[in-house]
């Protein structure tokens, strides 16, 4: 299919071949037929893209701060490939659309094939020949179809719609009250609609007097910024506004005091657009003015627990929720009470696509409103994998390898290092919605992209699959992959509940020939290794010490969920436990665990953990989610036999014995290549997996442990 990308790096807008994404649980597979480029958010990407590197980080200074807070804390080449890999990755355009379901996933109860909806969300209502959406992002939310008599270039207005109807909700007007709006944009013109179909009087305000007259066409009072005071207190009868809802464009701050100006004593002034904010005090005091600033679509909009876990707020709750606002504008669609006809200035062709972007940005010196891009209805495509020319390594390789999986982790971390690697075929990727795929797969030189896990599973052309995919999906796939006879890496965690882990331990006690491993990379570190050589020879116990400077992730981040991404805990200890458990030669055999307070802002990750060995040794790790990010992050001191040992974040070594110091230092190694050439030298010579498996089940089962211990206060065996 084609979709229209945005790449950051070098700011070319393109349109390329993706595969049709694949719906997962909760969500659409819808064919598009008509999709809205919004002149303000896209274009505001589309010119920072373009930029130069220097004028990007000009406009981002905060970006900047964190590249270099983590350039302090892990050093600059690795700081400069993290961020140049998250430049490259190519961007989706656009948040509107409409159009046919063409397939469901689990758990869509209500919708059907067939049925015809509008699109709502970046990342889910692209331009694109098909998107999957998720359920609370399609609309109708209930059981009613799309009304017939909505087309669907007039139901791709449906999510800018939204956005000026929560923006007025805001102002919470009342029948028969004064309400200005300031700005004619397409924001402006369906916000005057809105108002003016809940009974207010209402002005538009704008600088462009065809805007003015497409207002006054609509059958709306308009009248042009310089006559706006004189006409303000003749409109109100020199009472002023109830409500000023600000809908203009511009880093100016007239917007602002104007709305200022015409308000009434204690009105309220919503700002929807994107305006400058510098309120100017003396009126806004005197009148006692409430100022809200509108936050898109309506309350959903950036929750994951409703956008992508398809949950619904109460109604008796919150009356007007993103999705309920969507339905609301398609209803008014569909009694004529919103009119979005007059309001498209351009239509282009998907295959036309990127001249809409320089219409938008003034490349193309044309006024233009309402732009679209439009969708052949009658071509139907079922195509989930697209072939790249010649891979990157000859067809010699005795691993042939299929990922499942592109995000950050794969581009920036993985895939680098096996690309490197000659032991490797890459042969397929797979991302369910296909774009990361398509560009993983140019990228490395793999032959093919596909939106589909079992493509890449049951292709008799690979022999190994690497799993990159989030963390309760990996057991399931270890499990489908190790029954299709492939060797399997995965990524950390190896499961995220008991329930996980069994159905990989069966999988393992009936598997012969494949090999499993985890990415457990630290153990494979040159530094680790060299620590745990001078442990080989110890008599006595040893006393481990892993203090963690992990820094804070927002609850709503999807690993702190823990259906999702299991905690931080089961998704990232482990790594700690597993080195630990490296140099004593074994996994715990129990824990005690204590965390500090979450007081609404944590959840479970300012955590002290002690465990302990079968031969006595003990390890402690500090896991801390409160500190400052730009302390370097990982240190792990080891005492034994008159010995200390310091691991500085895989920077530096320092041995300490009978007086004597020894340092050994260098770039950041945590294992990752040393970890694949193992993996690959295993599969190469028919040996013993990489990490032995009773360490596997091990590590994970003493994060479930660790979990229970905190939550019991007791002594955990795991």
């Amino acid at each position: 299919m084609k979709q229209l990308l945005q790449h950051i790096k070098n700011g070319k807008t393109v349109i390329e071949e993706i595969p049709i994404p694949t719906p997962g649980e909760g969500q659409a597979l819808v064919k598009v037929s008509a999709s809205l480029v919004s002149a303000g958010t896209e274009r505001m990407v589309v010119e920072f893209a373009e930029k130069s590197l220097v004028g990007k980080a000009r406009a981002r200074p905060d970006l900047v701060k964190q590249v270099l807070e983590k350039a302090r804390r892990e050093g600059v080449m690795p700081t400069m490939q993290a961020a140049f890999n998250r430049l490259d990755q190519p961007m989706a355009l656009g948040y509107s659309s409409a159009g046919v379901i063409a397939a469901l996933g689990k758990n869509m109860q209500g919708f059907k094939t067939g049925q015809r909806v509008a699109c709502a969300g970046g990342g889910y209502a692209t331009h694109a020949e098909y998107n999957v959406v998720p359920r609370n992002l399609l609309t109708p939310l209930l059981l009613t179809p799309l009304p017939a008599n909505v087309d669907f270039e007039s139901a791709a207005f449906t999510t800018l719609g939204a956005i000026a109807l929560h923006g007025f909700r805001l102002a919470e007007p009342q029948l028969g009250e004064n309400v200005a709006v300031i700005g004619l944009g397409l924001l402006g013109l369906l916000t005057i609609q809105f108002a003016a179909a809940a009974g207010c009087k209402v002005l538009g305000i704008d600088l462009d007097p065809k805007r003015i007259k497409l207002a006054k066409a609509l059958g709306l009072a308009a009248v042009p910024r310089p006559q706006a005071e004189s006409a303000s207190q003749a409109f109100t009868s020199n009472c002023g506004f109830d409500s000023v809802i600000i809908c203009a464009d511009t880093a100016s701050n007239d917007p602002i005091e104007l709305a200022g100006i015409i308000a009434r004593d204690r009105a309220k002034v919503v700002a929807t657009g994107a305006v400058g904010l510098s309120l100017p005090r003396k009126i806004y005091y005197e009148k006692e003015i409430s100022f809200i600033n509108s936050r898109s679509y309506g309350p959903g909009r950036y929750d994951p627990n409703y956008e992508e876990g398809g949950n619904d707020y109460p109604i008796g709750y919150i009356r007007w929720t993103e999705g309920r606002n969507f339905q609301a504008v398609v209803d008014l669609l569909a009694s004529r009470k919103l009119n979005v006809e007059s309001l498209i200035s351009h239509r282009f062709p998907i295959e036309e696509g990127i001249q809409a972007y320089d219409v938008i940005t003034g490349k193309k010196k044309e006024s233009f409103l309402g732009v679209l891009l439009k969708y052949d209805e009658t071509k139907e495509e079922r195509g989930r994998k697209i072939e790249f020319p010649a891979s990157a390594h000859g067809q010699s390789s005795m691993i042939k390898l299929g990922v499942l999986g592109a995000g950050l982790y794969a581009n920036a971390t993985l895939l680098p290092v096996i690309k490197n690697n000659k032991d490797f075929d890459l042969v397929g990727i797979a991302s369910s919605g296909g774009l990361h795929a398509q560009h993983a797969g140019k990228k490395f030189g793999f032959q093919y992209a596909t939106s589909s896990e079992d493509e890449i599973i049951n292709d008799p052309g690979i022999n190994t699959v690497a799993i990159l995919t989030r963390h309760d999906s990996h057991a399931g796939l270890v499990v489908k992959a190790l029954k299709a006879g492939k060797h399997v890496f995965v990524e950390k965690p190896l499961a995220i509940n008991d329930a996980q882990l069994l159905a990989v331990r069966k999988q393992l006690k009936v598997n012969n020939q494949a090999l499993l491993t985890v990415g457990f990379n630290r153990r494979f570190s040159p530094l680790a290794r060299s620590l745990c050589s001078s442990l080989v020879t110890r008599h006595e116990p040893l006393h481990a010490h892993y203090r963690v400077n992990a820094g804070y992730i927002p609850l709503n981040h999807w690993t702190q969920n823990p259906e999702q991404g299991g905690g931080r805990i089961i998704g990232e200890v482990c790594h700690f436990i597993d080195l630990i458990a490296f140099l004593v030669g074994a996994p715990p055999v129990s824990v005690t665990a204590y965390a500090l307070p979450n007081q609404g802002k944590y959840r479970e990750d300012n955590v002290s953990m002690t465990f302990t060995f079968p031969d006595g040794s003990l390890g402690v790790v500090d896991y801390l989610a409160s500190g400052d990010k730009s302390f370097p992050k990982e240190r792990l001191e080891v005492f034994c036999e008159g010995m200390i040992a310091v691991l500085d974040d895989y920077v530096s070594l320092t041995l300490i014995k009978d007086g004597k110091k020894s340092v050994q230092s260098g770039a950041q190694d945590k294992g990752w290549k040393n970890e694949m050439t193992a993996f690959a030298q295993s599969i190469r010579e028919g040996t013993e997996p990489p990490i032995p498996y009773e360490h596997l089940v091990g590590i994970t089962r003493s994060t479930f442990a660790a979990v229970e211990s905190i939550r019991t206060g007791n002594k955990i065996n795991c």
